[in-house]
């Protein structure tokens, strides 16, 4: 069964002899040194369970064995989770979804994806704090699930972060262009890549240093937007215009799609940006695949699942709502947005509440800012697209021939893998027939994204009735999921329904495209098509319930904690409680 409902059978926090045997001379040497192990070390099974799994301890469990190197910090992994949230999809993306769903559809769409991913994300941290492994979420598709699962799960989710890094590429040079469209948006892709893969280059520590700075500019730009937001909706911008609700009453709340009247016309409207905004939200998923490389992952994980839904709360939803306020869903300029695939500032809807308030400084300002997420997520898409494809190497749904590190834990072929389709950025900075089949091409990888979210549900799902039958207290994990196993479940039926629906257009009289209909579907037929192949072809079936092992991995991670630099310094203290509310 998919989804087991056995009895009891193993005592959880039964410790065994041969076990503690095996690791007791670790113990004492690393007591001697000063490390910490976790609580969570000890929650040891059945032997007959490790037994079984002995494959993934062989494998997949030993990050020394990998190369892979723990440079990650605590505060590198919270930004990581908030900063992959925050990017050019509410900054830019929100001018379409405005125009599609007029403020209130767009705010009732954000609110449900934000609640979507709380659930996605709780459900994946649990697993992970307790099993950072090599691989994160794709690795433990399979230890939980069914290898087949892992298999289309992880090659969809590397495909996705694969193509969708030249499209950051591509964004970043045509934001270059607010100032000068002169220079050739090729040249402006060469240096941008350049400079995403030497940070990668130089490992996971020099990734999480430029990303934690490049998310805590994300962060304070849209916090800045939302404050001058009100400012201007109160009338204290330069022309002294109040706006207050204006808008919501006319042109109204929602958009009538298509010209569809009544209640479909405007649900449709709503569901076309809950399609939309889908995008806009996917990325904070990432803390999955980097706590292997986390120093202190049963500390960092936690705290960053604890913060997402408050963070998102904040920046998405509150960021919407004052978009709703500041700008008209009929506004003329906002067509820009639809119609040009060279998207700068000027199509924000914060710039453009901006420029009509009469401040004339601010949008270059907040184009630097965009420009700085465009290069952050490029970067993200380099680091998870490389480690995923590293992870899939050491279960074997990927070539071994990927299985080599540096020697400060660098998987340099996979990096290599990963700047090759970076290259892809420079068909986008030819013609515009070039430009929108890469988009085309990006659209697919979203979708693809949709699937990975559903994936790490379904896996969870696994998890949650594997603990079940096995006895096991789930509130002794580092992180315990609330509202579970409902959180899983809703999550996994919104991310059904936008999928079923994502081309709901092609199938309106007259509005069938081609193009629509391929980007929408394609990738959940390849999906399939990835499974069932690799099930008929290996005959891999679904682990029992009462056989999932939920103790390797544990015990082998060894906490090594710094203080943070600049601890004791008087500036780092009195930047303390500004540190609590940001990051």
């Amino acid at each position: 069964m998919l989804f087991p409902k056995g009895r009891a059978r193993w005592s959880y926090g039964a410790v065994q002899e041969e076990e503690e045997e095996e690791h007791e001379a670790d113990r004492r040497t690393e007591h001697e040194e000063g490390d910490d192990r976790d609580d969570a070390s000890t929650l040891l099974l059945h032997q007959s369970s490790v037994q079984k799994t002995k494959k993934w301890t062989e494998d997949n469990v030993a990050r020394i064995k990998t190369g892979l190197k723990s440079g990650l910090e605590n505060r590198h992994i919270v930004m990581m989770a908030i900063g992959g949230v925050i990017g050019t999809g509410l900054f830019l993306g929100s001018a379409v979804s405005l125009q599609t769903g007029g403020p209130l559809g767009i705010l009732l769409a954000y609110t449900i994806l934000g609640t979507v991913l709380y659930c996605q994300m709780i459900s994946m941290g649990e697993m992970i704090s307790h099993l950072p492994v090599v691989g994160g979420q794709i690795s433990l598709a399979a230890r939980f699930g069914d290898p087949a699962f892992s298999f289309a799960l992880g090659w969809a989710y590397c495909f996705t972060y694969l193509f969708l890094l030249p499209a950051e590429l591509s964004a970043a040079a045509v934001l270059v262009g607010y100032w000068n469209k002169t220079i050739s948006n090729a040249v402006w892709v060469t240096i941008f890549l350049t400079v995403v893969s030497i940070i990668n280059g130089f490992g996971a520590r020099s990734y999480g240093e430029l990303e934690f700075w490049f998310s805590s500019i994300k962060v304070i730009t849209i916090i800045g937007l939302i404050i001058v937001g009100i400012i201007i909706s109160a009338g204290g911008g330069p022309t002294g215009e109040t706006i207050g609700f204006k808008y919501w009453r006319d042109p109204g709340p929602f958009v009538q799609v298509l010209g569809i009247p009544g209640a479909l016309g405007r649900f449709l409207g709503f569901w076309s940006v809950l399609i939309q905004a889908t995008f806009a939200f996917i990325g904070a998923e990432i803390i999955g695949i980097a706590a292997a490389e986390a120093k202190n992952p049963r500390k960092s994980i936690p705290a960053a699942i604890k913060s997402v839904f408050y963070r998102v709360l904040i920046f998405y939803i509150v960021g919407v709502f004052i978009i709703g306020i500041l700008v008209s869903s009929k506004d003329p300029r906002l067509n820009n947005a639809r119609a040009s695939l060279q998207k700068t500032a000027e199509v924000s809807p914060f710039v453009i509440a901006i420029e009509k308030a009469g401040i004339k400084s601010l949008p270059g300002v907040i184009n630097a800012a965009i420009l700085t997420s465009a290069l952050s997520c490029a970067s993200s898409n380099m680091f998870v697209s490389s480690r995923v494809l590293f992870g899939m190497s050491i279960t074997g749904t990927a070539p071994k021939f990927f299985l080599s590190t540096t020697s400060y834990g660098l998987p340099w072929k996979t990096w290599i893998v990963s700047i090759l389709f970076g290259l892809l950025a420079y068909t986008s900075a030819g013609s515009q027939s070039a430009a929108e089949t890469f988009g085309y091409f990006t659209t697919l990888s979203s979708i693809g994204w949709l699937i990975s979210w559903g994936g790490i549900c379904v896996t969870y799902l696994r998890w949650y009735y594997g603990c079940k039958a096995q006895g096991i207290d789930r509130r002794r994990f580092p992180f315990y999921a609330p509202f579970q196993p409902y959180a899983a479940w809703w999550a996994i039926m919104w991310v059904v329904l936008i999928l079923i629906f994502s081309g709901w257009r092609v199938f309106l009289k007259g509005h069938f495209k081609t193009s629509t209909f391929i980007t929408s579907y394609a990738p959940i037929i390849l999906f399939t098509l990835l499974y069932v192949g690799y099930k008929v072809r290996f005959k891999t079936r679904w682990v029992r319930a009462e056989d999932m092992d939920f103790n390797t991995g544990a015990a082998e991670v060894i906490v090594k904690e710094k203080k943070p630099i600049g601890s004791k310094e008087p500036w780092y203290m009195m930047l303390a409680p500004l540190r609590r509310v940001l990051f």
